[in-house]
C-alpha cells in the first residue's frame, strides 16, 4: 500500500549540518565491476542529433526509444533487423526541445520547449507518425521538466522563469502556479494525494499540494543540497523522496516516516544528474558528469548524517579556532580552523582529525576525515561498502532504466545515447 502524505510529514524535514554542499575533501573515485565481476554491457548506440540530447524514454512496447535535442528535434528511434536503431519519426519543433514526458498506455508525447511552449501529440500505434492535438502556452522561458497525471489529468511543468505551472489536458486550461525563488529544474508528481515537489537551482525543494478549484497550496521547502537540483523522484510505496544534484550528492528524505529523517548519499566525484529506484530490488542508481553508475543498497538500514556541533575551540584538544581572538590570548597560541568529524559531528581542529575512513552507512562511500575517538571504534564491518560503482564511460546527462527488459540507456555529450543490458546487475 502506498504511504499517504501529511503535511506534519514535511514540516521539519531538513537535512543535516553537513548541508549537502560539503563533499568528503578526502576520496578517490573507484569504478569497475561488482562484487562478482557484474557490469553493464554495452550492447548498442545511437546519435541523437545534430545537437545535444536534452532527454530520452525508453519504450516499453518497441525496441526502442524516444529523444529530444537541442537541434529542435524530437525522434523516434526504433531497432532495426540490421541490429541498429534508425529514426522512425523525425519531427522538428519552433525551438529547443528540452523536457519530455510520454505516457505509453495512451500513447500521449508532451514535450516543453525552449520559448516556454508545452506541446501535445499523440504518436501512432506503428511509431511512424505523430499528430499535433494542443499547445499549452505555460512559461515564460525554457521548461526544464514536464510531468503528465492520467489519474488527475493534469499536465505539470517547470521552467527558468521561476513558475510551476499545471494544466488541465481535458480542457487545455491553467489551473494554478507557484512562484518559486529561482529557476525551477526538476518536478515529481505524488499521484495519490496531490502533492507537487519542485527542485530548483538554489537547492531547495519546495512542497506544494495542488487542487483543481483552489490551485496551488505551499507546504513546506526542504533545504539541504549545496547545488542546484537535477533529479526528484518520489517513491509512493515507502514514502521516501530522492534527489540529486550539482553538489555531488544523493539525498533519501523519508516522508513518509514522519520523523524528519534524511540520508545522504557521498559516491560522486562530480555533478550528479540523473536517479533511478527499483523498488522490487530495493536499489537506488544514480549517474553524472563523473561517468559513473552508482548502485546503492536500499535495504539496509541506514544512519543519517550526525549535525556538525559549533564551538570555539576544538571540542577534543580545547585548542582555540582562529576567530576565538580571547582564548588564542589567554593560551598564548594560534588560532586554528575548524573541521568536523563526519561520524559524530564534533568540531574539532585538524590535528585531532587526522584519522581517515569510510562511513557507507551513513552515506559515505569515499574516506572522510574522523576524529581520533570515533576512528578507534569504527568496526571492520561497518566499513563495507553499500553501493557498486560501474564504469559507463561518458558523461552522463541523464539514463533511463527499464527493468523488464533490463536494459538502461545513458546520454552523453554531443548527442550520444548508448545502450546497455542490465542483465548481470537486474
Amino acid at each position: 500500500m502506498a504511504a499517504k502524505i501529511h503535511e506534519s510529514m514535511v514540516a521539519n524535514l531538513t537535512a543535516g549540518s553537513l548541508g549537502g554542499g560539503s563533499l568528503p575533501a578526502e576520496h578517490h573515485g573507484r569504478a569497475g565491476t561488482g562484487p562478482n565481476g557484474e557490469k553493464p554491457q554495452l550492447i548498442n548506440r545511437c546519435d541523437g542529433g545534430s545537437d545535444e540530447v536534452n532527454d530520452i524514454h525508453l519504450l516499453d512496447s518497441e525496441n526502442g526509444l524516444i529523444s529530444i535535442s537541442s537541434d529542435r528535434s524530437v525522434r523516434v528511434w526504433l531497432l532495426r533487423d540490421t541490429g541498429q536503431y534508425w529514426p522512425s519519426i523525425c519531427h522538428y519543433m519552433n525551438s529547443a526541445v528540452t523536457a519530455l514526458n510520454y505516457h505509453e498506455p495512451q500513447r500521449r508525447l508532451f514535450v516543453g520547449l525552449d520559448s516556454g511552449v508545452i506541446s501535445e501529440f499523440v504518436i501512432s500505434s506503428d511509431y511512424n507518425s505523430m499528430k499535433h492535438v494542443i499547445d499549452y502556452h505555460a512559461h515564460q522561458g525554457r521548461i526544464t521538466a514536464v510531468k503528465y497525471s492520467p489519474n488527475h489529468k493534469y499536465i505539470l511543468s517547470v521552467a527558468r522563469d521561476k513558475y510551476f505551472q499545471f494544466h488541465c489536458t481535458e480542457s487545455g486550461k491553467r489551473l494554478g502556479g507557484y512562484l518559486c525563488n529561482s529557476w525551477c529544474t526538476a518536478v515529481e508528481y505524488d499521484e495519490q494525494d496531490k502533492y507537487v515537489f519542485i527542485g530548483d537551482v538554489s537547492g531547495i525543494i519546495t512542497v506544494c499540494k495542488l487542487s483543481g478549484g483552489n490551485g496551488v497550496q505551499l507546504i513546506n521547502t526542504l533545504k539541504g543540497h549545496g547545488g542546484s537540483i537535477q533529479a526528484v523522484l518520489w517513491d509512493g510505496k515507502k514514502g521516501w523522496l530522492y534527489s540529486c544534484g550539482f553538489d555531488c550528492s544523493v539525498f533519501v528524505w523519508d516522508i513518509g516516516g514522519r520523523k524528519g529523517t534524511v540520508f545522504e548519499l557521498y559516491g560522486h566525484k562530480n555533478k550528479v544528474t540523473c536517479i533511478y529506484y527499483s523498488s522490487t530490488k530495493e536499489m537506488l542508481f544514480s549517474s553524472g558528469e563523473d561517468m559513473n553508475l552508482v548502485q546503492w543498497d536500499m535495504s539496509v538500514q541506514r544512519e543519517i548524517t550526525a549535525d556538525w556541533n559549533e564551538s570555539d575551540s576544538c571540542q577534543l584538544c580545547n585548542r582555540p579556532f582562529f576567530w576565538n581572538l580571547k582564548a588564542m590570548q589567554t593560551q598564548k597560541q594560534l588560532g586554528y580552523r575548524q573541521h568536523h568529524c563526519r561520524k559524530c559531528g564534533k568540531a574539532i581542529c585538524s590535528s585531532c582529525s587526522t584519522r581517515r575512513s569510510q562511513l557507507p552507512r551513513k552515506g559515505h562511500e569515499f574516506v572522510v576525515r574522523v576524529c581520533e575517538e570515533c576512528f578507534f571504534s569504527i568496526k571492520d564491518n561497518e566499513k563495507t561498502s553499500l553501493a557498486n560503482f560501474y564504469d559507463l564511460k561518458q558523461n552522463v546527462l541523464t539514463m533511463k532504466i527499464d527493468e523488464a527488459k533490463k536494459v538502461l540507456a545513458s546520454v552523453g555529450k554531443g548527442g550520444v545515447i548508448k545502450i546497455w543490458s542490465m542483465k548481470e546487475i537486474l
